[in-house]
């Protein structure tokens, strides 16, 4: 193992080795499952939190992306006043709802950042220990930069997530509550309606507040999903994927837009792990080869992210 030499304190060395990425049991977009390779890298034991991104932007003055207006140049034909300084916020409803419609629960808000999760009128009172939220893509690479460190590939983050388990379903195995004990933090109920709070959050949880996986790693399922630096591709896309590939990197920016929205060629990374809204009846995403899309303009209530060292 490499000293823990100066900005490796939070860190734990995760050491090179190949492992089954994907699976073939779950979502579309997770399959083929493929061996890959990556070298060893340090890596944050936790998401990065509101107090360490608060340090950050004390020190920098960055002002984050949903703190500013969008280029309506970006979204051409678009209602000015969803151009406004905003972010995208989770609302429970009130009963069920058509689970097709994602607007039934999901909402822009103007006003709502980092510093007001759930929108104006909130604050982090409280939440200093949960992850920083509402951050997007180059808030999260300006970050990892000012603390010297980088974000990860999404195998990278895969492979930490696994903690040394090769094909199990989950970060500790192949049972979701062991014995009966809740592992992450997730939705339990009827999703997007009915939150049994069965885990004791209804929302983020501190980071450190589920056990840690095989290598050390706190809430690599749950709580919040969190970026990897891989424009998006479709596992099926990727050349050679019957071989073992080495430390991949993925596909270009320009095939990652979403192919339903043409006229807004926004591109998209990859994201990982599920967060606190993940359902079974809705979203079984809080598995390490779980993945989804996340446009680069758009910054959530439930997304995150944690540094490594290469």
């Amino acid at each position: 193992m490499p000293d823990c030499g100066p900005g490796r304190a939070g860190m734990v060395w995760v050491p090179a080795g190949t492992f089954l990425m994907g699976s073939d049991h779950h979502y579309a977009e997770e399959a083929p499952a493929h061996k890959v390779s990556v070298p060893g890298f340090w890596i944050d034991t936790h998401v990065v939190t509101n107090a360490e991104f608060k340090r950050f932007v004390d020190a920098t003055g960055h002002v984050t992306l949903a703190e500013r207006p969008a280029n309506p140049e970006d979204y051409p034909g678009a209602d000015p006043s969803m151009l406004v300084p905003s972010s995208v916020v989770f609302r429970k409803t009130a009963g069920p709802v058509d689970m097709r419609n994602t607007h039934n629960w999901w909402t822009y808000v103007p006003g709502a950042d980092w510093r007001h999760p759930r929108g104006p009128g909130s604050s982090l009172q409280g939440l200093w220990k949960h992850p920083v939220v509402h951050v997007g893509f180059e808030d999260a690479e300006a970050y990892a930069r000012w603390v010297g460190k980088e974000l990860p590939t999404e195998a990278e983050w895969e492979y930490a997530a696994r903690g040394g388990l090769e094909g199990k379903q989950y970060c500790w195995g192949d049972e979701f509550a062991p014995s009966g004990k809740l592992m992450a933090n997730t939705w339990q109920g009827e999703f997007p309606w009915q939150n049994l709070m069965q885990d004791g959050y209804e929302g983020t949880s501190p980071v450190g507040a589920f056990p840690r996986n095989g290598f050390g790693l706190y809430d690599m399922a749950g709580n919040v999903w969190q970026w990897t630096t891989d424009w998006y591709q479709e596992h099926g896309k990727i050349a050679y994927a019957c071989c073992t590939l080495d430390n991949p990197r993925g596909g270009p920016p320009e095939e990652s837009w979403d192919p339903r929205t043409p006229q807004t060629r926004i591109p998209r990374r990859v994201m990982k792990g599920g967060s606190h809204l993940c359902a079974p009846n809705y979203c079984h995403r809080y598995r390490p080869a779980a993945r989804m899309a996340q446009p680069i303009d758009t910054a959530t209530s439930h997304l995150g992210f944690r540094c490594i060292v290469r």
